[in-house]
């Protein structure tokens, strides 16, 4: 067997591993549900899934100042696409800037009353769909299972 044979059988056993599959399902997986989301929260709120992710941060804690600097880092956003964000979400009256008291050259960004009667919809919206398409297609004790090993994954990636 030449070289180019062993690299080709190799190559097909790795594409084939057990590792590469099953992280592969997660990905669609998430990705599938990120989509349907996505599509339901556009056709019933008018708002895409990443600008719902900007309001839960900021209906979390309605009193706290967040940064775009600390939403684009929440949201793995770059800079110029969470400012691209924020002024589609700022143009369709969800949100609004604020300077910073203590630091003039930072922009606050908080939710403003119609943001957060958008989010409330939007919540609703989406947990119907978290229920229908994560939740219910799986017994109880395996939920739970794995919304632990979840969390036990994104833990470990947070240590190292």
């Amino acid at each position: 067997m030449n070289t180019s044979n062993r690299d080709d059988d190799e190559a097909t056993r790795a594409a084939g591993s057990r590792l590469v599959h099953d992280f592969g399902l997660l990905i669609k997986v998430a990705t599938r549900l990120e989509q349907r989301i996505d599509t339901v929260l556009r056709r019933e709120c008018g708002i895409s899934h990443t600008m719902f992710e900007v309001l839960i941060r900021l209906c979390r804690q309605p009193d706290e100042e967040v940064s775009q600097r600390r939403l684009a880092d929440d949201l793995t956003l770059t800079s110029g696409g969470i400012t691209r964000l924020i002024d589609r979400m700022e143009e369709a009256g969800l949100v609004r800037r604020v300077p910073a008291p203590e630091d003039r050259r930072s922009v606050l960004v908080e939710a403003t009353d119609h943001g957060r009667t958008v989010f409330l919809r939007a919540a609703a919206a989406h947990a119907q769909v978290v229920e229908k398409c994560f939740v219910a297609p799986v017994a109880p004790d395996d939920y739970g299972r794995m919304t632990r090993a979840l969390s036990e994954i994104q833990q470990a990636l947070r240590d190292t």
